[in-house]
């Protein structure tokens, strides 16, 4: 290991089962045998889930039951003249305990970052002894304790309402794991090149390296790749209401789930069996305006004897939030440095030749009207005018408007008790619509600005400059288009339709004594339809400069235009002409096919049955960007060239698990897996391997470690792109301006935009690239030092090497300057010599001038990337005679170290400093608490965020905290009304002088939504109390 051994952690092991109860009706028979067996002969037929210590109930004999109508007969039977008694906890799983009862309660422990929700007061019953948390991630191996060596996460339905958790996004963004830079929802790049969609990051190490499943099964990508280079999971279409709860796994898991399980797995469990019919209506807005929205969840279900089953459906409408409603970000005057408080450009004429702006007769007064009555005649930073408003910066959604459906069902029927039938299905409809914009205000937008745009004429994606007949002089024209002129801001609004479809169906069953077997078929797809709004570049072109004339001897298309055309209102029918939507259809399919089998008992050592799990996998993975072939192309629309990609892969994988009792104390994990792909005219393959250790030399104490080995096959858009085209018409020359200004940094260069070049650059896909693989270890400790008082701590360390990265432009430049320059802009030496330089220097093309030209990237393999870190559980529960009850809760995440080194034998980059590029937080925490008493219950949650660095970074912006608050009243015990409050201080981001873009602030970690309200009823017709 990189660094010493952390001392041995410690920690209570306790219960947090989450298990749905059965309905069945068909009479329950087993024979009579061993109790564990038995027990487990019981959950296969009944569905019902059993808490239990093995080595307590080993050796153990039931008489067997015959005709049980229900599980907690058929259990009541089996432990017939035992020492022990089966009770439902607070979670409805049966807990089998001794028949020793204690002087109060003890509820199980949450094993969350959120509190649990209100409940009504327990009655005192028997003691629970302390057991092992029950959820299947992280193991194919059935058994009730199952909180092994490896630390999970569980968050159930009702501590994510308690926490006032409105979306699965916020859910995520919520886990103290969550530590990476993920993509908010007014995310520029995102925002055009994934619309609506939103991603999770485990451990920062990106969200392509975080497993994402739903029912332990793997689900189809988003169709587009994120920010326009590599594939991953949306989550934001993942149905809330659905939820019965989410299991998450950190640390490296290939060994069990293959390819993607480098930083952790993220699996949402679904609801499986409902006792009647819930109504959940939420309605919700914001204090600030804007964000009105309602959710409308029904579910219910059924049980006919051997077939039994559950159906769900959840309705959303929610209303967009836009800058203009928020004033921290509604004007140029927002903006915290001088050269971006100017206002936004509307209307320009630039005459090139005497380099200096052509001012329009009236002063900008035809155009005053517009953009809410803000243009006026401005300066630029030269002192040059132009028309500009202040107001139009802010045409931008923070929050994205999103109305549509999903639906659920699962399904079985059981035809004997050694054979069933499961089926689950899922089917969704989001129609998600946005609008971006670019973050400066000195340049138009693709989808609402204009430029002279023909690649015929000479230099055109550097300059959109044409020859004016007219004048004599090589003029560039620049035109922005308000909502009055487009018939208003819906018109230019980027609308992608969302269409996801899963299925689930397969045998399961069991034979001889102890195996148990599962065979299924799966598929998953996600298919959009994606309109983005466009300029027609040639219908633009005609109408502001008329008839193209011919090309003069330079090359350049010549005009001879109306100079009062530009600064001329347009009608919305004339924008009609010009304004366009260009469709993608992007789709991804994911299919599987499995079959694994398990034996609880494989054989017996002294010490207990070892148990197994064996698995066979075939996978088809597939993607297609299915573009508007006009956007592949130079000339049809203003602004960015899209590229292409698709591509298909097969992939075969085997696996085994073996749970090893060593000691009456001591188990061990064991398990393996090869995968291997094939596509193109390769085929990588990888074995990867994991092991773990339990102690448990007291019942009210875990010590445990794992270690494990992992892989990652490159991303499909990684290996399938084609060329994709980004003309940036303000790219920064570091090393021109540094030349110049020895004294710059990187920040001041950018912000001062005097050696801003236009380039166009190619982003290409690389079918060479290598595996990833990691090495993952943890250990930790769970503890109840006092009764409910429950503490967990865990080290965790993962290390990546060959790591996949799209190399980012920005930073390509500022290298390639400090490279030539030999040194960085905080003074630290740098070899022009080194991997990275050559890299850089390969990539950054100059022209004969030696001005950039165009930057060449794409995915690479880096050499290694690591982490390391701590996480913190604390939950404590108190119940008063008068006062109530009480829990408490709280969760830390914090980052010893994280670090890249981009090349072999290049230095390493410190992530977590203050100069890297896209430095993370080190911090990050949750804390909670909740109240009940009888009808009435309250909570309150808080998330704190450590500080991050600011744009120039060379400084800390300061650390936050946002709180939510709730409070519910049961009418009555099936109707319950609750009222949740969001972000109740009104936090904004916080103040960053030096982040000159808009929206002003980091959008991977913040908004301005501010404070929102939610009112909630739930309704439940039969079935038991809520």
């Amino acid at each position: 290991m990189r660094k010493p051994f952390r001392v041995l952690l410690l920690s209570l092991a306790c219960s947090a089962s989450v298990a749905a109860q059965a309905q069945a009706s068909t009479p329950i028979n087993i024979p009579a045998g061993e109790l564990v067996p038995a027990l487990d002969s019981l959950a296969r037929q009944s569905g019902a889930q059993f808490v239990y210590r093995a080595d307590q109930l080993q050796g153990l004999r039931t008489s067997g039951v015959k005709g049980a109508k229900s599980p907690q007969d058929a259990v009541d039977r089996l432990l017939q003249g035992s020492e022990y008694v089966a009770q439902r906890d607070a979670s409805g799983a049966m807990v089998i305990v001794k028949r020793t009862p204690p002087a109060k309660p003890k509820p199980a422990r949450q094993v969350s970052m959120l509190q649990a929700p209100p409940a009504a007061a327990a009655e005192p019953a028997p003691a629970v002894q302390e057991l092992d948390t029950i959820q299947v991630t992280g193991s194919r191996i059935p058994r009730a304790q199952i909180e092994g060596p490896a630390p999970i996460t569980v968050i159930t339905a009702e501590q994510i309402k308690a926490a006032g958790l409105t979306s699965v996004p916020d859910v995520m963004r919520s886990l103290s794991q969550n530590n990476g830079n993920t993509q908010g929802q007014q995310n520029t790049g995102g925002a055009m090149q994934t619309p609506g969609a939103q991603s999770v990051d485990l451990r920062g190490l990106g969200p392509n390296h975080t497993l994402v499943l739903i029912n332990g099964r793997r689900i189809a990508d988003f169709p587009l790749p994120l920010n326009g280079k590599s594939n991953f999971t949306d989550i934001g279409n993942i149905p809330l209401g659905m939820i019965d709860r989410i299991e998450v796994l950190t640390g490296s898991a290939s060994a069990v789930y293959g390819s993607d399980a480098m930083a952790g797995v993220i699996n949402f469990i679904l609801k499986d069996s409902a006792d009647g019919t819930t109504l959940d209506y939420r309605f919700g807005g914001t204090s600030e305006g804007g964000g009105k929205s309602f959710n409308l969840t029904l579910t219910s279900g059924f049980d006919r004897g051997a077939f039994s089953g559950i159906v769900g459906i959840e309705f959303q409408n929610k209303d967009p939030v836009w800058g203009t409603q928020r004033d921290v970000q509604d004007s140029t005057l927002d903006a915290p440095t001088s050269r971006r408080q100017l206002p936004r450009l509307i209307a320009q004429v630039y005459d090139w030749d005497d380099d200096v702006n052509i001012a329009p007769a009236d002063d900008c007064a035809a155009l005053s009207h517009l953009n809410q009555e803000t243009t006026v005649l401005a300066a630029d930073r030269y002192g040059e005018p132009y028309c500009g408003s202040e107001r139009a910066i802010a045409y931008r959604t923070i929050t994205n408007e999103r109305k549509g459906f999903n639906a659920y069902g699962s399904f079985k029927y059981r035809f004997n008790d050694d054979l069933a039938w499961f089926a689950d299905l899922q089917l969704g409809r989001q129609d998600v619509r946005l609008l971006t914009g670019t973050n400066g205000n000195d340049v138009v937008s693709d989808h609402m600005g204009w430029e002279f745009h023909d690649p015929l004429s000479t230099n055109n994606y550097r300059q959109k400059m044409f020859y004016n007949v007219g004048t004599g002089h090589y003029e560039i024209w620049s035109r922005q288009f308000s909502p009055e002129e487009t018939g208003g801001l819906r018109n230019r609004m980027n609308t992608t339709t969302q269409k996801t479809f899963a299925v689930t169906t397969g045998l399961e069953g069991s034979f001889g004594q102890d195996w148990g077997w599962e065979a299924a078929y799966n598929h998953s797809e996600y298919r959009a339809d994606v309109d983005m709004p466009r300029i027609d570049a040639a219908a633009a072109n005609s109408l502001f400069l008329g008839p193209l004339l011919g090309y003069d001897d330079d090359g350049y298309a010549m005009y001879n235009p109306d100079p009062a055309r530009m600064f001329t209102p347009l009608t919305t029918a004339q924008f009609a002409t010009i304004g366009v939507m260009s469709r993608f259809t992007p789709k991804a399919d994911n299919d599987n096919l499995s079959f694994t089998v398990d034996n609880s008992s494989l054989f017996t050592m002294p010490a207990g049955d070892v148990g197994f799990a064996g698995a066979l996998e075939y996978g088809r993975q597939s993607y297609a960007i299915n573009p508007d072939p006009l956007a592949l192309t130079e000339d049809a629309y203003f602004g960015p060239r899209y590229g292409d990609g698709s591509g298909d892969r097969d992939r075969w994988s085997a696996a085994a698990e073996l749970r090893i009792p060593l000691l009456s104390t001591v188990n061990a994990s064991l398990a393996g897996r090869y995968d291997r792909y094939s596509y193109d005219d390769q085929n990588p393959g990888k074995f990867t391997y994991s092991a773990g250790i339990e102690w448990r030399p007291v019942e009210t104490l875990l010590v445990r470690g794992s270690y494990g080995t992992g892989f990652r096959a490159p991303d499909m858009h990684y290996l399938f792109a084609g060329n994709d085209y980004y003309r940036t018409r303000y790219a920064t020359d570091y090393y021109q301006c540094r030349t110049d200004e020895p004294g710059f940094s990187d920040g001041d260069c950018y912000d001062d935009g005097s050696w801003d070049v236009s380039t166009f650059d190619v982003y290409s896909g690389n079918m060479d690239l290598e595996v990833e693989t990691s090495k993952s270890f943890t250990a930790g400790f769970v503890w109840t030092p006092i009764p409910n008082l429950d503490l967990a701590l865990d080290y965790y360390e993962i290390r990546i090497s060959n790591q996949v990265q799209t190399q980012d432009r920005e930073q390509l430049r500022s290298t390639e300057g400090s490279c030539r320059l030999g040194v960085t802009p905080g003074g630290a030496a740098v070899d022009i010599n080194s991997p990275t330089c050559v890299d850089a220097l390969a990539r950054v093309v100059r022209d004969a001038d030696g001005d950039i030209s165009s930057v060449l990237f794409g995915p690479v393999n880096i050499a290694n990337e690591e982490t390391s870190g701590i996480d913190l559980s604390v939950s404590y529960s108190l119940q008063t005679a008068n006062a109530g009850n009480f829990r408490f809760s709280g969760s830390h995440s914090w980052v010893e170290s994280h670090r890249r080194q981009q090349n072999s034998g290049d230095a390493w980059e410190d992530m977590l400093d203050v100069s890297y590029y896209y430095a993370s937080p080190r911090i990050k925490s949750n804390l909670g608490a909740s109240w009940d008493k009888g009808q009435w219950g309250a909570s309150l949650f808080g998330t704190y965020l450590g500080r991050l660095a600011n744009y120039d970074n060379d400084a800390w912006i300061p650390s936050t905290w946002s709180f939510n608050g709730g409070a519910r009243y049961d009418v009555n015990d099936h109707l319950r009304v609750a009222f949740t409050v969001n972000n109740l201080l009104n936090e904004m981001p916080p103040v960053d002088s030096t982040w000159g873009n808009y929206p002003y602030y980091d959008t991977s970690w913040f908004d301005s939504l501010g404070r929102s309200y939610y009112v909630q009823f739930t309704w439940k017709l039969g079935g038991e109390a809520l």
